[in-house]
């Protein structure tokens, strides 16, 4: 579930009050008038009192870190940007008003929220998903994205109008004239992705593929007054399917120019990831372009897991049942390389992550020297973290979110050549 973008109608309440999913991290995101950047370090957890320790002992001085004062007056600070993976130019300086606009790019935390954030996870690790609700999670995780598009409208998600700003190859298979083009999105819940792309589109040969392997996110798309099947072909699709279920209907290997995936590769669990980029590998071009965007490490929404919602690390169990993993930079290039790594158990005692082993490469895919299973390996053309502040005015909230963005590329023909 992709939850910055969700519209969840809210109840009328006082502005004092944080939502019930939020009321744990009164301390972590309330902006509190009495302290500021000069205020004095804030006590030792072990002193703080009731309240404040049922918020996990955060308080409401944490301040993000913030940039030197010298751009604070420069015009060129609100410029559109024209690097996508810039991720905007409002960096929060010395002497700024958090709360003078409604987001601030490029913020980091500071040593202290970093605490905070380990003893979440700490807390988080105590406390895991039962062994009976890891095994119906994962049996069939369908079954939850079914129930939650039976029980959201299409509305529940904006409309990503910001894609093509973030992936400019969207502009291009999206002109008039580009030719017969093939865009396949993995994960297309209501179309959210997809709509605003035709919507934008100029090509009379564009195709659309929106895939999802829920079938009333299908349903839903299908209803729309947007789904046009002369352009647009919406299917039940598990991106981790083997088989005759490894490629999406009516697609052949080789046959796709773009792959959109924004916030799919995280629902997925660790050990469903070789398939996957067998798959993307697969149907897509030599040549071809993954479209990446998910959650990354110490995002907001991890942070604020209670307990029973951890299943591994990183890994964890929505209060709807949908799942959601958080990536590190590094380990997402290391996956999408071709590196082979031995998923975690499902074990709530294991802690451990990943053991990785030596991967030999051959004709484009990184065969592992143990198994004999041959992953994908992916060209990166980029790949970057987003870190924002999303600010609520109103009520004087400040939230830490972390999201990694990627462009990832199947090797030409001629590099797959060299490699052999």
């Amino acid at each position: 579930m992709d939850d910055e973008e969700c519209e969840k109608p809210v109840k009328r309440r006082n502005r004092q009050q944080l939502s019930n999913a939020m009321e744990h991290m009164r301390f972590a995101v309330t902006y509190d008038p009495k302290f500021s950047s000069t205020s004095p370090t804030p006590p030792p957890l072990d002193s703080l009192s009731l309240s404040e320790q049922d918020a996990y002992g955060v308080p409401a001085s944490l301040q993000p870190l913030r940039h030197p004062p010298e751009r604070s007056e420069d015009p060129s600070n609100q410029l559109k940007r024209t690097d996508p993976f810039q991720f905007g130019s409002r960096y929060l300086q010395e002497g700024d008003d958090i709360f003078a606009f409604n987001a601030w790019d490029h913020v980091e935390t500071d040593a202290a929220y970093a605490e905070f954030a380990e003893l979440q996870y700490a807390k988080q690790r105590e406390a895991p998903v039962s062994d009976f609700d890891r095994k119906r999670f994962n049996q069939d995780p369908a079954k939850w994205w079914n129930k939650f598009y039976g029980s959201n409208s299409a509305n529940f998600f904006k409309n990503r109008k910001w894609l093509q700003q973030e992936f400019p190859v969207l502009k291009e298979v999206t002109k008039k004239g580009a030719g017969r083009k093939v865009l396949l999105e993995v994960g297309a819940g209501a179309g959210n992705t997809a709509f605003p792309i035709l919507r934008e589109n100029e090509n009379e040969e564009l195709r659309v593929h929106a895939c999802d392997f829920s079938k009333k996110a299908v349903e839903v798309m299908k209803k729309s007054e947007h789904y046009d099947e002369k352009i647009m072909h919406a299917n039940v699709w598990d991106v981790a399917g083997t088989g005759e279920s490894a490629l999406p209907p009516g697609l052949e290997p080789g046959s796709v120019d773009v792959v959109l995936m924004i916030f799919i590769f995280s629902a997925l669990a660790p050990n469903q990831w070789d398939q996957a980029l067998k798959n993307i590998f697969s149907v897509l071009k030599p040549g071809g372009q993954v479209l990446f965007r998910d959650y990354g490490r110490g995002d907001l929404s991890q942070i604020r897991f209670k307990k029973e919602r951890w299943m591994q690390e990183n890994f964890y169990i929505r209060g709807d049942g949908t799942r959601v993993y958080f990536f590190d930079k590094d380990e997402l290039g290391d996956i999408w390389k071709g590196k082979t790594f031995q998923p975690p158990t499902e074990e709530p005692e294991d802690r451990t992550v990943f053991e990785e082993k030596e991967p030999r490469e051959s004709n484009g895919v990184v065969e592992d020297s143990i198994s004999h299973t041959t992953t994908p390996a992916f060209d990166i053309e980029d790949i970057g973290i987003d870190r924002r502040m999303l600010v609520n005015r109103q009520r004087r909230l400040k939230m830490y979110r972390v999201w990694l963005q990627a462009v990832f590329r199947k090797p030409s023909q001629e590099s797959q050549s060299t490699n052999s």
